[in-house]
């Protein structure tokens, strides 16, 4: 595992949307789409690599996913599979697969990708969280930790969370949610804002974003496609939460 792309995963009639904003949130620009169907582009960075990518899909308000980047693909499949894992749908060089509790990913080929892409208005696309089901919340964990044994698994700051963090220089972590009752699993887009959830939420807010619903450490907000992502206090340099937490 050499590097790890977020995916914001949308409807694929509003991907122009999509595209507009959170290439804005991002400091970054789109790349030409691709695709059978034009359904993919990259979220293009000056002097960096790349580590988020929009998708189009079909039906729903979309959500999120990874792609894991292996110098050997087929191994990471292999391993994945023997862990659990299901594929959904294999490629030339790539796979689609759904992890033990349903959660989609990809295992992708590294394209010699290494440097992170730097802070941005305050502001850094840092993780995925999945929303895992209480039924399927321990295998889930049981799965990304085995999945990706050089990263740090640990409990998280509430009861429902658990941390998969990358070794330090990758891009995106992981972090699991338990949630309260039981439907398919799902995964949505957290942002570290720091000190300034506040501040970086009026940003969002302009560029077409509302406010879904405010808790302590996070705001859940909704983009101008319909899908839900979250602002919260992590440090966008180290992804950790304040001292004073």
């Amino acid at each position: 595992m050499r590097w790890v792309y977020a995916f914001v995963d949308r409807p694929r009639e509003r991907l122009a949307s999509a595209g507009a904003f959170w290439t804005a949130v991002t400091g970054t620009r789109l790349s030409e789409p691709r695709g059978d169907h034009g359904e993919f582009a990259t979220l293009l960075t000056d002097g960096t690599d790349p580590c988020v990518k929009l998708q189009g899909v079909d039906g729903g308000d979309g959500g999120a996913h990874l792609d894991l980047c292996a110098e050997d693909v087929p191994g990471l499949v292999e391993r994945a599979r023997a862990l659990g894992a299901r594929p959904v749908a294999p490629h030339d060089d790539w796979t689609v697969l759904a992890s033990p509790g349903g959660q989609l990913f990809c295992a992708v080929p590294w394209l010699g990708e290494a440097v992170r892409p730097p802070v941005v208005a305050g502001s850094r696309l840092d993780q995925v969280c999945l929303d895992v089901p209480p039924s399927a919340y321990d295998a889930e964990v049981a799965f990304w930790s085995s999945l990706l044994p050089d990263w740090t698994s640990r409990a998280g700051s509430r009861p429902e969370f658990h941390v998969v963090a990358p070794p330090a220089g990758l891009p995106v972590r992981l972090l699991l949610q338990r949630l309260d009752a039981e439907r398919p699993a799902s995964a949505h887009l957290d942002l570290a804002c720091g000190a300034d959830v506040a501040g970086v939420r009026a940003q969002h807010e302009r560029l077409g974003a509302v406010l879904v619903a405010e808790q302590p450490h996070w705001t859940v907000m909704r983009d101008p496609t319909g899908g839900t992502y979250c602002l919260t206090g992590r440090d966008p340099e180290t992804g950790g939460l304040p001292a004073a937490s």
